[in-house]
């Protein structure tokens, strides 16, 4: 079953991609920004409540598309391309198995605890 997720976090984020693609900015602008999202990380330094709640915001695809769809709707290029980048990187992270986080701490997610 974990390659069947993988497979499908894999085509979620090529889509991502795609939808990249379409944008008009230069390929740069996705290889600097990727990583953006995991600075979110810094929450964990206020505890793992903090930390579990201010990730799970900056991964979570459905906020994405709520960011990508309200850049759509007002027709502006850089709310759509924040809504891209959040998109791209929470399926890059789940194919890593990086999942949403719970408050017990980082390595619990769920799709399982991290390194086991």
């Amino acid at each position: 079953m974990k390659t069947v997720l993988k497979l499908e976090e894999t085509a979620l984020f090529i889509l991502g991609i795609f939808f990249f693609n379409r944008l008009n900015y230069d390929w740069w602008w996705f290889l600097v920004l990727i990583l953006a999202p995991d600075l979110s990380m810094i929450g964990y330094a206020f505890g793992n409540k903090t930390g579990a709640f201010l990730y799970n915001i900056f991964h979570h695809k459905g906020i994405a598309l709520l960011i990508y769809g309200l850049g759509c709707y007002l027709n502006i290029e850089s709310i759509q391309l924040a809504g891209i980048i959040l998109f791209s990187h929470s399926a890059m992270d789940r194919i890593f198995g990086y999942g949403l986080k719970y408050e017990k701490g980082f390595k619990y997610t769920h799709l399982g605890e991290i390194g086991k």
